[in-house]
């Protein structure tokens, strides 16, 4: 069955189920909806009592349930245009049984706040709030559009408009929203003038020390630790471990070892598999291998991650990023379940090590052992393989631009594979990287499985056993949606 029946089939099941429920919304005359917006598109800057004649004209329906959901579907079709919803909005409350809701009103404060008019923005929250209407969906959206704008005294005025928000997790809600959009300064002062009102807790603290970290202030960060610890609150583990990965961002891994042991000595008991595998994830990465086996051995005793193979994977890169190949090796081996994040850390080591084949061996053994290998997985062997701008192969016939270039000629890309040559016959430009997913994307098909299979014979034909297995491979397993979900269901029942 095609893709296209099988969607028809579930939505003709989900349109079923949404009417036999009696709480879904009613369907909206779509015909109505047009000539609705195209009166609200072509009148939104007439006067008032000419839009108004012209949605009298208009058969709009009587019940307040129905009016609500084409108010919201009008909202939908204009959604960063504020004066058709705005001016339709004011129209159903003077001609009609249309009673604003939270919905309601969070959706049209979603559109003023897209086209960025602070000023009716104010205006709609203010009477919002005096309805009673104003929910924290809202209070997310006016704090982001506000912080877009800058207007910082507006969005601390922003708590004082409900009662409600006076509260510890509205100024947190807010918090996370802004830091989320890299507005952690804008937050920071917000915190600092609700400080009379509002008291920060923890997790306020948590929210704008993680933000500090990511946007790379760690001065800032580790001030507001600093008045953190005046006030008298623990830091949690997540700023803790924020903190501890920026200071070995900015090469200074001695003091994010002093960090983690400070963390194991307050929050020893909170620490947990995720704590312990970026700790020992940097440790490897840096070349610390003997303060990550301490860490791996600590996380051990206290019985967690066994079998965890993110960290045992990076312990592997670790070790083998050192040319600790015996190591790293038997750390692969004595694992008591092999998952495809061990294989991708043993198999990343050893192309780093400039060994495709020994990587290559390590995909079939994937393959053996039930571990279905991803996109990312192939990508990253055919790096190791060809490179990541291409190299010429052992045969005339079977090389970088025969297998690529010929493959995007083939999928119709030719002005990509033109580009492509141009710069490849002129020795002083530099070749670009090529897009492996782009390239893979191109043929997951049927026809894809077809020229994998013949790519993959012709080159195990010249000598190149290993690329042309994973072409085979590919083809296979993934080249389809079929083929995966085969591939995946074969691996569960393994």
């Amino acid at each position: 069955m095609s893709l296209a029946y099988r969607l028809v089939g579930w939505l003709f099941i989900c349109n079923r189920h949404l009417s036999s429920s009696s709480s879904s919304p009613t369907p909206v005359d779509p015909s109505l909806l047009l000539r609705l917006c195209t009166v609200l598109y072509q009148q939104q800057h007439a006067p008032d009592p000419k839009l108004h004649s012209h949605l009298l004209r208009l058969t709009l329906p009587s019940s307040p349930h129905s009016i609500h959901e084409l108010f919201l579907q009008v909202c939908n079709r204009f959604p960063f245009s504020y004066r058709p919803p705005h001016r339709f909005h004011l129209f159903l409350l003077s001609h009609s049984s249309f009673s604003p809701t939270p919905v309601s009103a969070a959706k049209l404060l979603d559109v003023i706040g897209k086209s960025r008019n602070i000023a009716l923005l104010w205006d709609h929250l203010r009477l919002t709030a005096d309805r009673r209407l104003i929910s924290l969906s809202s209070l997310r959206v006016a704090a982001r559009v506000l912080a877009d704008a800058q207007e910082n005294s507006k969005c601390v005025r922003l708590f004082y408009l409900d009662p409600q928000f006076l509260s510890l997790g509205a100024l947190n809600a807010v918090v996370e929203t802004l830091c989320r959009r890299r507005h952690v300064n804008f937050a920071n002062d917000v915190v600092r003038k609700l400080r009379g009102s509002i008291a920060a807790n923890e997790e306020t603290y948590k929210l704008l020390i993680v933000g500090f970290c990511k946007a790379g202030e760690l001065m800032k960060a580790a001030r507001l630790w600093n008045t953190m610890v005046a006030e008298g609150l623990e830091p949690e583990v997540d700023a803790y471990l924020e903190i501890v990965v920026t200071l070995f961002k900015s090469n200074r891994s001695e003091d994010a070892m002093m960090l983690f042991k400070s963390m194991r000595k307050t929050r020893f008991l909170d620490l947990n598999i995720v704590s312990y595998r970026t700790v020992i994830d940097w440790t490897a990465k840096v070349g610390k291998i003997s303060q990550a086996y301490m860490v791996f051995a600590e996380m051990l005793k206290k019985g967690i991650g066994l079998n965890d193979g993110a960290t045992l994977g990076a312990l592997v890169y670790g070790l083998l990023a050192r040319k600790k190949v015996k190591e790293a090796y038997r750390v692969f081996q004595e694992a008591r379940e092999v998952d495809r994040n061990l294989c991708h850390g043993l198999m990343k080591g050893l192309l780093r090590l400039r060994r495709p084949a020994e990587a290559t061996e390590v995909l079939r053994e994937m393959v053996r052992r039930r571990v279905e290998p991803n996109m990312h997985t192939y990508v990253m062997i055919l790096q190791g393989h060809m490179g990541k701008r291409g190299r010429k192969g052992k045969d005339e016939m079977v090389n970088f631009e025969s297998i690529f270039v010929g493959g995007l000629v083939k999928a119709g890309k030719t002005l990509e594979a033109s580009k492509y040559a141009e710069r490849t016959m002129h020795g002083a430009v530099e070749v670009p990287r090529f897009d492996y997913n782009r390239f893979l994307q191109l043929f997951s098909d049927e026809e894809g499985v077809e020229m994998f299979e013949m790519v993959g014979r012709r080159l195990k034909e010249v000598g190149m056993a290993d690329l042309g297995d994973v072409f085979l491979l590919y083809g296979q397993r993934m080249a389809t949606r079929a083929r995966r979900r085969k591939a995946m269901v074969e691996c569960r029942e393994a």
